[in-house]
């Protein structure tokens, strides 16, 4: 083979926090390449915060850096990813969490100029799939949604009843978190930790009882749903979380998701969550704009789809295999342990080196 042949794929991934009750999706994104490709490719992390635990997990990251938080603004985020380009000459990029996706679809061409690729949806496709959007999203596409309501003050929690809103109810921030309250003091409170952490504005949704089920896939950008994985929550943490998940086959589950992707046209990972009632009747919950953290699950059985979506991006065909159903995932929790000089140089320089050539015996540079 000639020295570009030989050259492996240099892929980024964003979200590597690994909160057990609330876990980015990025370090599952890297285990399902890491399980797809070993030791043939390099997986560089990028995490917002020096707790990032994901960022120290040296045999799934080869590298690992720190981005300024997306309050810093586009400008700083170029600037950092211009030096990580010229540390790493990253190939593929997978952004992993809500809030980034926006200033990396805005500064798209700019990170093709760098020499990095991705594929995500434009500015358009995600304001019309944010929660406050998505009743029209839904109604357009023929699928029932919850009725929701945005709003700017506590005080709705205590007048509520006379527009005909009733407890329980859920209270959603604009990009994460959604909790069910049931009196108007609980909505209080969540109205004020959601609009500290996420702005404004806040979405309250009238609470509807049933079981979530929730689909990943990649939209090709022309109205294909691409490798579409299914699952049923069978338990959840205090935020909503899937703690544990078996995999399924949709058909109405699948069909309405595929119209959401041909309805934006939609390009890159997603996954669509919808609640399935008693009497059988679906309703849309959310649109999440990448892939999300029980992914590794998809891999595991076995539809790989993060390794799928970097072989698209690279112009190489991919497969979608079926997945197994009836998988079964189990979340657990488990301690990084690193010595302080590590932390103390990632929290200083933003930045930890593992060196890959583990064949060797090559000790871990830190930097």
């Amino acid at each position: 083979m000639n020295q570009a042949s030989d050259k492996k794929i240099t892929i980024a991934v964003t979200g590597m926090n690994a909160k057990p009750d609330n876990p980015g999706p990025g370090l599952a994104v890297a285990r399902c390449l890491r399980l797809a490709h070993g030791d043939q490719v390099r997986i560089i992390g990028l995490g917002y915060d020096v707790l990032d635990a994901g960022l120290y997990l040296d045999d799934i990251c080869d590298a690992a850096y720190l981005l300024p938080y997306p309050s810093a603004g586009e400008q700083q985020l170029m600037e950092r990813m211009d030096y990580i380009q010229q540390q790493e000459s990253i190939d593929v990029l997978i952004p992993c969490l809500d809030a980034e996706l926006l200033s990396f679809s805005r500064l798209h061409h700019e990170f093709e100029h760098l020499g990095i690729r991705m594929l995500i949806p434009d500015v358009s496709q995600l304001r019309d799939r944010n929660k406050d959007r998505l009743g029209e999203l839904a109604r357009n596409a023929g699928i029932r949604y919850p009725e929701t309501k945005n709003i700017t003050s506590a005080n709705f929690f205590y007048r509520c009843h006379d527009d005909n809103w009733s407890y329980p109810m859920v209270v959603k921030g604009i990009f994460y978190d959604a909790t069910i309250v049931h009196n108007a003091d609980e909505g209080a409170e969540a109205f004020r930790n959601i609009a500290a952490s996420w702005g404004y504005p806040v979405l309250v949704q009238r609470y509807v009882e049933g079981h979530e089920v929730n689909l990943t896939a990649i939209g090709d950008g022309k109205g294909e749903l691409l490798g579409a994985v299914m699952m049923r929550k069978q338990a959840v943490t205090d935020k909503g979380k899937a703690w544990s998940c078996v995999t399924i086959e949709d058909q109405r589950l699948e069909s309405d998701a595929l119209k959401l992707v041909q309805a934006l046209q939609w390009a890159g990972p997603l996954e669509v969550e919808m609640l399935k009632e008693s009497d059988g009747q679906y309703l849309l919950i959310e649109i999440n704009p990448r892939f999300p953290a029980w992914i590794y699950l998809a891999a595991e059985a076995g539809s790989n789809l993060p390794a799928g979506l970097v072989d698209l991006i690279m112009n190489k065909q991919s497969l979608f295999e079926p997945p197994k159903t009836g998988m079964m995932m189990i979340r657990y929790a488990q301690e990084t342990v690193i010595d302080l000089s590590t932390f103390e140089a990632m929290a200083m320089h933003g930045r930890y080196i593992a060196d890959v050539n583990r064949e060797n015996g090559q000790e871990l540079n830190y930097e």
